[in-house]
């Protein structure tokens, strides 16, 4: 481990120091560790698992073209693939000390077409969500994030490859998004993987997402004033993007790291892609026998899943009506 820090530590003192930004810089699986790629220096010769990519500074649009793995998505000439487990954690780490605690860790998956993922654009690629996790404990405002929990880890974040995931060459995206300024600021990198030893559940239709297209500048994950007075008291956050992995055909269906064993119940986690706003008034959840679990959503335009909540939970509003989440009333 202190070979591992002291490595880190050299690599984000050569960071621009007038970027107060960053990425990730490598990644551990197994045992084995992998040289990320290294943004600023010239590409030829670079020989690494991780897509390339050019910049330190964030993203700041859902919908730009680079919002899959940072640049044009693009295989490197002398790119790499590692070999993963299904089942085994994989851990990547961003330059320390990251300095933006407030805001979510996702992880995605995406399988490519045929025997490799070199030469296939991240842009073509349908992506599904492993891992999430959003705010942890207490209030948007001053609470405690995902983000806090990767800088706390020294800075990285660990996800578990679902040993239910078939086997095949994967992109797996690590992504930290930061939510202490508008536009929040997005920060994804890709790696090549091929996936052994996994099983038969493939994503459904509902959990899987384009980038660009898996976020919008309006979801309420993302179009948000930590520091309003609303964000005071606010306990709920919606984490951007599509359902967990799993979770889509049943609210029981086992979540993967992050999602819930380490979250409390404050963090509530999105099972729609894109929850917004609505007008019309949402059916009693006493109406009909309910279905959708505490802090799962249950209504907003567009939204097409089950609207009725578990006892005792209501459907109840959420950022001014851009979601609506199954709480207790009282």
């Amino acid at each position: 481990m202190f070979a591992v820090t002291a490595l880190l530590a050299l690599a984000s003192s050569a960071l621009p120091t007038v970027l107060a930004h960053g990425g990730v810089l490598s990644y551990s699986n197994g045992g084995k560790w992998y040289e990320g790629w290294a943004p600023y220096n010239t590409p030829t010769g670079q020989s690494t698992i991780q897509r390339s990519w050019s910049s330190y500074n964030p993203i700041q649009d859902a919908t730009d073209p680079t919002i899959a793995c940072n640049d044009d998505g693009t295989s490197a000439p002398l790119q790499l693939t590692a070999t993963v487990a299904a089942g085994s954690a994989i851990t990547a780490y961003w330059n320390q000390v990251w300095p933006h605690a407030i805001g979510p860790m996702l992880t995605y998956l995406a399988q490519c077409p045929g025997t490799t993922c070199t030469g296939v654009s991240a842009s073509t690629l349908k992506w599904f969500k492993i891992d999430e996790a959003g705010l942890l404990s207490g209030t948007i405002y001053d609470g405690q994030w995902g983000d806090g929990q990767m800088i706390a880890d020294n800075s990285s974040w660990t996800t578990t490859i679902p040993s239910t995931v078939p086997s095949g060459n994967y992109l797996i995206r690590f992504e930290t998004i930061a939510l202490h300024s508008m536009p929040a600021q997005f920060y994804p990198e890709c790696a090549q993987i091929q996936i052994t030893g996994g099983g038969s559940l493939a994503p459904t239709a509902a959990e899987l997402v384009s980038f660009p297209g898996a976020y919008t500048n309006d979801d309420p994950g993302l179009n948000i004033d930590v520091y309003s007075n609303a964000a005071q008291a606010q306990t709920t956050y919606v984490i951007p993007g599509p359902p967990l992995y799993g979770s889509a055909a049943a609210s029981s269906a086992p979540a993967p790291p992050h999602s819930t064993a380490s979250v409390p119940v404050s963090s509530a986690s999105s099972t729609a892609t894109h929850p917004n706003s609505s007008s019309a008034p949402l059916p009693s959840s006493s109406a009909v026998a309910g279905t959708v679990a505490e802090y799962g959503q249950c209504g907003g335009t567009g939204f097409t899943g089950a609207t009725a909540c578990v006892a005792p939970f209501t459907c109840t509003a959420l950022n001014g009506e851009s979601a609506f989440l199954c709480q207790d009333s009282d």
